[in-house]
Formats: C-alpha cells, structure tokens, sequence
C-alpha cells in the first residue's frame, strides 16, 4: 500500500497535468463566468444601499461601539470610518465562497471525475445511483452546517491566528464534503460511495484543507497590503475573488477526481477479485 503523503503528491502531479488540458479550461469558464457576472450585477445594483442598511443597523442594535472598540484592540483604528462596508464583506465573503463552490461542484467536477475516468480507468462503469436532487440536497446542507460552524466560531476570532485559521477549517470541510460527493456522484453506488470517503476521510480533509487556506487567506492579506482601499474597490475586488475561488476549487477538484476514481477502480477490482490487473495509466492525465 503506497504511503497516503506519496498518493497525494502524486494525485496531485497528475491533476496539475490535467489543469492544463483545453478542455477542463473551457469547461472552468462556466462556472467562473456565470458567478463573476451574478456578483458584478449584485454588486453595481446593491453595494451602496447594503452599505447604508448595515450601518443603520449597527446603530440600531447599538453594535457600534463593541465594533469600534475590536478595531482598535485588532490594531485596525484606521478602518473605524469604514466599519459598515467592513461589516458588510464579512458578512458576503463567506456566501461568495459558498457560491462558488457549488458552483464548481455542480457545473464543473462531474465532467472532470468523467474525463479522468475516460483515460485512467476505461472500463469503471458508471452506476449514476445519485440523482441530481440528492447532490443538490447534500451540497446544500452541506453548506448551511460550514457557515453555522464559522457563525458559532465569531467569538474565537478574537484570539490571534483564529480569523485565518477557522475559516481555513470550515472551507478545508466543507470543500472535502462537496467536492468528494460530486466526483463520485455518477460512478459510485452509495455503499461504494460511503466506503470510499469514510475510507478517504484524512487524505481528503488535508486536501481541502490545502484549498480551504488558500481560499482563507487572500482577504486578510488585501486587507493588511491595501488598508481602507480593500473597502473602497470591495465590489470589484468581490469579482475578482469569485473568479479566484472558483479556479481553487476547480484544480481542487481535478485533485479529488484523480485521488477518487482510481480509489473506485481499486476498490472493484478488489471486490471482483482482481486486483492484480494494472490500472491503466496514461502519460498524457
């Protein structure tokens, strides 16, 4: 049995092959392109009014002051003129995340978990045993369990390190949750399915951690490298993060198709006796 370090790395050569065959580009475009447009058009037609409503809000429910006060404990005095648009971003930041995720897994990781399939595993048959309803069900509660978990996590942010390292976390899990149901979503049954991630849970944790931190970290760093600036242009900067987060998580997918649909050939042919039969593999992933 290869050591789960070596099978990562080398799932991971092999989806960083695949990131860069035409086909999974145009496929990506989908996905990127449809979010991009949504956030640009929410964007240019809401920004000002969300704006406006958060800080009605703030003073409603006199938040404002306990706010003011975690900026200047934060070192982030600088911002206090701009507490409502930063309310704002990160209250949107984690639904863009979200958004672009399912976006990923709906539209773009089957087609790849195919593609994969087709050169490395000619003969997996494809059992279809879940139906559109069941991935939508399963992505969206899903989702609703990441972003209760991050809500519930807000008091720990307050400790150093936390605010970078707890969303890491809930986007590690929750991409590891999404994106392993849609690669196998059209080539496994469901016992098939529930072996493969309960047998996979660790390997496939680290690697959506991998993509959670990347996905974690840039708006922090905007905002450190750019200061109130990041608030002024957040509708632009909003585009561009879901462009960003989508081409995250669609190499992340092209990773979890090339750990998964050799797991699933290895797995049948265990249960047919033959595991003895080379997996096909080509050069050209």
């Amino acid at each position: 049995m290869k050591p789960k370090g070596r099978g990562l790395a080398q799932a991971a050569a092999r989806a960083a092959a695949t990131c860069l065959q035409p086909g999974l580009m145009l496929r990506a475009l989908l996905p990127l392109g449809l979010t991009g447009v949504a956030v640009a058009l929410l964007g240019w037609a809401t920004w000002e009014p969300a704006v406006a409503g958060t800080r009605t809000l703030l003073q409603a429910w006199g938040l404002l002051p306990p706010l003011l006060d975690w900026l200047d404990y934060a070192g982030q005095a600088r911002l206090r003129s701009l507490l409502a648009p930063l309310v704002l971003v990160a209250l949107v930041q984690p639904l863009l995340v979200v958004a672009s995720l399912l976006m990923v897994a709906w539209l773009l990781t089957p087609a790849v978990a195919r593609q994969v399939a087709a050169r490395q595993a000619g003969g997996l048959q494809a059992w279809r045993a879940t139906s559109r309803l069941q991935a939508l069900r399963w992505a969206l509660g899903s989702s609703v369990l990441a972003l209760l978990g991050l809500a519930c996590s807000l008091p720990l942010w307050l400790l150093p390190g936390m605010s970078l390292l707890l969303p890491a976390l809930a986007w590690g899990w929750l991409t590891a949750q999404l994106l392993g149901f849609a690669v196998l979503a059209d080539y496994a049954s469901r016992d098939e399915r529930r072996h493969l991630l309960r047998q996979q849970r660790w390997p496939l944790l680290a690697m959506g951690m991998a993509c959670g931190a990347a996905v974690a970290v840039p708006g922090p760093l905007l905002l450190g490298l750019l200061g109130p600036a990041t608030l002024i242009l957040a509708p632009v900067l909003a585009v561009l993060g879901v462009v960003l987060y989508g081409a995250v998580f669609a190499a992340t997918s092209a990773w979890f198709a090339q750990l998964l649909v050799p797991a699933l050939w290895a797995l049948r042919a265990r249960q047919m006796g033959a595991a003895s039969v080379p997996m096909q593999q080509a050069v050209n992933v």
